[in-house]
């Protein structure tokens, strides 16, 4: 194996992705003071880090949202993205990812979080993005590595592959042993380790480490495999040019030790990445990006500050960059760069130019949306990403507390969602209510406090109204008549309606049977209208459905007659008529799909049952050991909160989507309490 096949030259994009609170910013903090980015690391709880700098993420203090860091090491640029950990901001992630050379994935050796790091090494397994593991907070250590590695493993579906083993004494890890270089080094916390002499047990441990690593490359490397089959010992160059070509070809995952706390392991995970994680030239081409002089950059996340204007946080995947060029984007648009900003956490930094590999943040491509590729070419950039947001699983009703600011709030929003296209906001025609869907409690939580504290309004909130209607029994027939006399032209009209209750699901229909000009044909849209008036809000408080309505007869007056007459009296007969049809309740019923771990999924049962769900059956979760798919039917009223309960059962890693599949009848008690409690908001 050549030299290239290590040590690509240029800037370098890397995300440091994992299960919640596992370390991921405080190793990006550990990172940027070893490399001497900042003066010393900060600290989440003190909310003084580079990363989580928003108030909602100092507030909460944990990662709502993408933040990237610049830095250098051994000559090289490397930009961290610190991604949310928590499966409510999981977005910025999917989007981020496609952009990055490799991941590391910050884990800790938790059996209850590895639900959740399944779920991130399968999202990087499926987008081809090597990847190391980084073993955090192994100063807390009580298992041993064999024991932890063996918990671990079933998360992925290539070899994780030790490359250290550490060095215990009285029941703590005081250093590691480097199983490729072959060294050992105590920690020092703070500052970088120390090379010390391997001896007696630990020299064992070391060579039976090794052999085992080898092993695992040898499954990849006939040489290699030959040659420990011959007791030869191979060349530190051929294992280290191994370790390179089987990370990026996606065969393994190494498995590096730290404690991001006390900046320990940071050195020898930057010098991993440095000689084994590929350049931008190997990420641009799993992309599938075409050859090209033109630059060509993948948007990963777009923000709006509060005097910057937007932001465009993009990826050069290929050229060069000058500050106002124009770029055109996959999506239609096109755009001038209005600035081109360092990314350091803030983004105040400006640049002239971006090369190859360089992260950026470009200043007010207001065209551009994230999940774009731009192009300073004179066409349009074929879409190389996908980066659709999951189905969202948790909605508030919103308002503005000042009704003045209700522009404001739709221009609020709609920046919310070009910022995280995971919320969305849907406007309910029925009861013109303003709905916020997002993927949990927090997440809604946050895009309220940004409401408020980024975008300056305040907003009120409260469960969205549950689609609820109301149909009937009981066939009738029923006259409607208008008649109004005040001087001049009166108002008349009069009609006899047959009311009739159709099967479920048919909805509305309006027929019509008079003989003999009783109502004059002109009219007869008017009585249409009127009826649909009159379905809108039925006896019990709610729009009618599944009902046909047929004019047969009436009568009407050569000059008070009109089709605001007879648009009130089919109203009027629709209104006295329904209370003597017998009405009934209907609430919407949903087919519900959970995802979770097998372990989980007896709650999950008793959790549906709770709820009134009735469970249609489950099965083992296609192509995912140790996880299970229920399906069940659920009334739309029970769906609300499940979330809260499901990821609560699920350590955070469940999910659901759902189906509108029918409209079904609620009686007795139920329903009373459901007409009171709308009676009382209305």
């Amino acid at each position: 194996m050549g030299q290239d096949v290590r040590s690509p030259r240029g800037p370098r994009c890397i995300a440091l992705v994992g299960p919640f609170q596992s370390g991921k910013t405080t190793l990006l903090e550990a990172i940027l003071a070893r490399t001497g980015a900042i003066p010393r690391a900060g600290s989440v709880d003190a909310g003084t880090s580079v990363g989580d700098a928003t108030p909602e993420a100092r507030h909460h203090k944990m990662t709502v949202g993408l933040t990237a860091a610049t830095t250098s090491f051994m000559g090289d640029s490397y930009t961290f993205l610190d991604c949310p950990g928590s499966v409510e901001f999981a977005h910025d992630m999917r989007a981020a990812l496609p952009a990055v050379d490799a991941a590391v994935v910050v884990c800790e050796a938790d059996e209850k979080k590895l639900p959740q790091l399944q779920i991130i090494l399968r999202e990087l397994e499926e987008l081809k993005i090597p990847r190391f593991l980084f073993l955090n907070k192994i100063d807390r250590a009580n298992k041993r590595i064999r024991e932890t590695l063996a918990t671990l493993q079933p998360a992925s579906r290539v070899p994780l592959v030790l490359r250290q083993i550490p060095i215990w004494k009285d029941e703590l890890i005081e250093g590691f042993v480097d199983l490729a270089l072959e060294r050992a080094f105590i920690y020092r916390e703070h500052k970088a380790s120390e090379v010390i002499a391997l001896a007696g047990g630990d020299r064992d441990r070391e060579k039976e480490a090794r052999f085992s690593m080898l092993e695992k490359l040898a499954d990849h490397d006939d040489a290699l495999m030959e040659q420990l089959l011959e007791d030869i010992q191979p060349p530190r160059d051929a294992v280290f040019d191994d370790l390179a070509r089987e990370l990026r070809e996606g065969l393994i995952c190494p498995v590096l030790l730290g404690a991001a706390a006390r900046e320990n392991g940071v050195l020898r995970l930057m010098k991993a990445l440095r000689h084994e994680a590929p350049g931008v030239a190997e990420t641009a081409k799993r992309l599938g990006a075409p050859e090209s002089k033109d630059a060509l950059g993948y948007v990963f996340k777009t923000l709006h500050s509060q005097h910057g204007g937007k932001l465009s946080l993009t990826r050069l995947l290929a050229g060069h960059l000058d500050d106002g060029a124009t770029l055109q984007s996959s999506s239609g648009g096109a755009g001038r760069i209005s600035g081109i900003l360092a990314v350091n956490g803030a983004y105040d930094t400006k640049r002239a130019a971006a090369e190859a590999g360089d992260t950026v943040a470009l200043a007010k491509l207001d065209p551009v949306k994230t999940g774009d590729m731009v192009s300073s070419g004179k066409t349009q950039p074929a879409a190389l990403v996908t980066a659709e947001p999951t189905s969202a699983v948790l909605a508030i009703s919103v308002a503005a507390t000042d009704r003045k600011d209700d522009v404001k709030l739709g221009q609020a929003l709609t920046r919310l969602h070009e910022e995280d296209p995971s919320l969305m906001v849907v406007q309910n025609a029925k009861t013109h209510d303003t709905v916020l869907w997002g993927q949990g409690e927090m997440h809604l939580r946050v895009a309220s406090e940004r409401l408020r504290d980024r975008f300056g309004v305040k907003v009120t909130s409260q469960p969205p109204a549950i689609g609820y209607q109301e149909t009937i029994r009981k066939p009738i027939t029923q006259r409607g008549r208008h008649k109004k006399q005040s001087g001049g032209h009166g108002q008349f009209g009069d009609v006899v309606l047959d009311i009739k209750p159709l099967p479920r699901g048919d909805g509305f229909k309006f027929a019509e049977k008079v003989v003999g000009g009783a109502v004059p044909r002109n009219y007869i849209p008017a009585v249409e209208e009127g009826v649909v008036d009159g379905l809108t809000r039925g006896p019990l408080g709610f729009p009618v459905t599944d009902v046909q309505v047929t004019l047969t007869d009436g009568s009407y007056h050569s000059v008070d007659s009109s089709d605001l007459a007879f648009r009130t009296a089919a109203r009027v007969g629709l209104n006295e008529g329904l209370p003597q049809c017998q009405p009934v309740l209907l609430e919407p019923i949903h087919v519900v799909e959970i995802v979770c771990p097998t372990d989980a999924t007896a709650k999950i049962n008793a959790i549906l049952s709770a709820r009134r769900g009735q469970i249609l059956g489950f099965d083992t979760r296609d192509g995912w050991s140790g996880w299970d798919c229920v399906r069940a039917m659920m009334p739309e009223a029970e769906i609300g909160e499940l979330i809260v309960e499901l990821r609560s059962a699920t350590a955070g890693a469940g999910s659901f989507t759902r189906t509108f599949d029918h409209m079904a009848e609620v009686t007795g008690r139920a329903a009373d309490q459901i007409i009171a409690a709308h009676q009382h908001a209305a």
